[in-house]
This record gives structure tokens, sequence and C-alpha cells, in this order.
């Protein structure tokens, strides 16, 4: 009798600590998806274990998919949030402006992505990004504002900068070159690693949120 109830205990137990455990999906484009490295050295599998190594129990989904705009991230926002999902970070918007899209088309599908999270009770971290002057003020005044304002708007947690552990807003490309890929657009895995450490509070933040 006693190894029975002590069966029952530990399975009660286990059930009680995995339901402890937070569940994040990390919606975003190929920074996220971890575009030209190993698995284990992207940036979900680095982030869990920043966020494991702090103490955090977690579970990071790779929810990136490499070109994503953010039109892609809204179209497939409704199939990523599944039940056991209790936190979002939204990383997108690099591709819109590859694409040169309109930045009120972006924000419509940005504050749609929020707008699922919050009907499904989901905490939500987005992260922003500020467009090359390229396209005129108008439209990077435009951009660059739909991130802190669609976060204020839906009470959300913002971080400015996906590369803000590389030194975020108007960072030298050419003080970064050794953490990023031939590529000079995405990061080496040691980059990944700095970038982790610049983002890991906030997504601690948001874990604080769940909990």
């Amino acid at each position: 009798m006693g190894k029975v109830m002590g069966a029952i205990v530990l399975i009660l137990w286990s059930g009680f600590a995995w339901a402890d455990r937070v569940t994040i999906a990390a919606l975003g484009d190929s920074l996220t998806q971890g575009y030209g490295l190993p698995v284990e050295q992207g940036f979900v599998p680095q982030l869990e274990g920043w966020l494991r190594a702090q103490g955090e129990d977690v579970t990071v989904i790779n929810a990136g998919v490499s070109g994503d705009t953010t039109q892609g991230g809204l179209s497939r926002v409704g199939w990523t949030l599944t039940p056991d999902v209790d936190a979002l970070i939204v990383t997108l918007g690099g591709n819109d402006l590859l694409r040169g899209i309109s930045p009120e088309v972006s924000r419509a599908n940005l504050e749609g992505i929020v707008q699922a999270a919050e009907a499904a009770g989901v905490a939500v971290l987005v992260i922003g990004m500020q467009a090359p002057g390229n396209y005129g003020p108008d439209y990077k005044a435009a951009f660059d504002a739909m991130y802190p304002e669609i976060a204020e708007a839906y009470g959300a947690l913002y971080l400015d900068s996906f590369f803000a552990g590389l030194g975020g807003v108007g960072i030298d490309p050419a003080e970064v070159q050794a953490f990023m890929q031939a590529d000079g657009i995405h990061p080496n895995a040691d980059g990944v690693t700095r970038i982790v450490g610049g983002i890991g509070p906030s997504v601690q933040a948001l874990i604080a949120r769940v909990q």
C-alpha cells in the first residue's frame, strides 16, 4: 500500500511540476528560425538554454519561418497559439522591409497577431526593428513607430531591437561583422549567443507575467 501511495504522490507531483512549466512560441522569420546554423545553435534552442540556466522552467517553440512577412505570421498565428502556449514572442517585419510593403499593411498584420494572442489569453513580447532611411522619412517614421505603439495599445511587453545584444538601434555593421554570417544579415552562433543575452531579460519579464 505504501508503494502505491508513493507512486500516486510521485505522479501528482510530476503533474504539478509539468503544469508550472511555461511554454513560449517564438513567431518570426529566418532570424527566429535559425537560418544557416545547426539546429542546436539557432535562436530558439539557445534562448531556451539561457532561460533554463537562469532557473526558468520553460519550453520555447520555434515558430520561425525563413522569408516570412507579417502577413505570413498573421496567417499562421491561429495554429501557433495551441492551448499549451502561454506566451508569444513576435519578431517580424524584416522581410516586409525587403519587399517595400507599406507600413500600414505591416501594422495591420502585427496588430492582428497581437489581437489573436490577446483573445487566446497569451502574454506577448513585441520585438521591434527600424527601417533604413532609403525608404524616406515618412516610411521610416511609420514603420519604426508601429511596434511600440501596438505594444502600448495592447499592454504587451516591448523590446526595440532583436539585435539589442549586439548594440541595438544604430548599430554599426562593421563593429559586429565577427558575429554575423557571410551574408551580413543573419547572426552566426556567437552572434546568437549575444542576441539571446540581450533578449533574455525581456523574455524573463514575459514569463513573470504568465506566472
